[in-house]
């Protein structure tokens, strides 16, 4: 076989951070974490989830069992009911829980087609930087001129990188159950799931995401915007190598580690509360900002 035309998929069986990308398993477990319990009667998940009312308990039973087979955090026990055993990642505290900041460096702004050239990534515990992923990827394709002079990886740099299905094991293994951090997560963990689509199908990391662009926006609302630049220079962060994976993704820890002091002495303590939080002067700056950017 060409390198990295396939990948030991059985290996990634075992990784406790990839789940279904399935519409119908997530709305079921979003069904399980609002009703406030662990469990719920199959005829209900069924009727709820499926629009299929009117089944009787066996039946449900094996409708459901046959969509939540792959997936982990799911099963039906003898009285049939389906159970959530993964935990609710919100109620996790913030001081005891363990985040790993990321950033993607890519050939475009949309996926597909582009493809990620670079990543970098931190994990953070108990206040501090603990452990540190990167590497350049080879993204299979050529990389735009504009990228080049934006990022600085070129075609020549990613030419004898590792194809990112050869770097996927390591980089889950290195995620593992970790919040995931990111400076315009949507971006990043979009760009992500969709190399991980590409070496698993049907597949997509469930971890739990915190965006610094949106928490620095609602911590720190004073600022003129919430460029990445902007909030580090606010927290007096240098970023080295700009634009890059792994200096961008590094400035965005030492910012998230400041945002997270500041939510504590908010009396913040979970995730849930994180994402929820406002600067009591939140609505004042939103709307000064927008009134200086009508007039000018």
């Amino acid at each position: 076989m060409g390198r990295g035309s396939c990948y030991n998929a059985a290996r990634m069986t075992h990784l406790s951070n990839l789940v279904l990308d399935c519409t119908f398993v997530q709305e079921m477990v979003d069904l399980l974490r609002l009703s406030g319990g662990a469990r719920a009667p199959v005829e209900s998940v069924a009727r709820t989830v499926l629009q299929l009312p009117g089944l009787d308990a066996p039946s449900a039973a094996l409708l459901v069992s046959d969509l939540i087979k792959d997936d982990w955090r799911l099963r039906i026990t003898n009285d049939y009911e389906l159970e959530l055993l993964c935990e609710d990642a919100d109620c996790r505290a913030l001081d005891e829980t363990d985040y790993v900041v990321v950033d993607v460096e890519t050939t475009g702004a949309k996926t597909p087609p582009a493809r990620i050239t670079e990543i970098g990534a931190y994990r953070v515990r108990g206040g501090r930087i603990v452990a540190e992923f990167q590497t350049l990827v080879n993204p299979q394709m050529p990389i735009p001129s504009f990228i080049v002079m934006l990022t600085g990886i070129t075609d020549a740099m990613v030419k004898n990188a590792p194809l990112f299905s050869e770097v996927a094991q390591d980089l889950l293994t290195f995620i593992d159950r970790a919040v995931l951090v990111a400076h315009n997560a949507p971006f990043d963990v979009r760009f992500l799931n969709h190399e991980i689509s590409r070496v698993f199908p049907g597949k997509r990391m469930f971890n739990a995401q915190l965006c610094t662009v949106s928490l620095s926006r609602r911590v720190v609302p004073q600022l003129v915007n919430h460029r990445l630049h902007t909030v580090a220079e606010h927290f007096a962060v240098p970023i080295v190598n700009r634009h890059r994976a792994a200096g961008d993704a590094a400035a965005t820890a030492e910012v998230f580690l400041r945002l997270l002091e500041l939510l504590q002495q908010n009396g913040v303590r979970d995730l849930a509360a994180a994402r929820k939080f406002k600067h009591a002067d939140h609505d004042q700056y939103r709307r000064t900002t927008a009134g200086s950017s009508r007039q000018f």
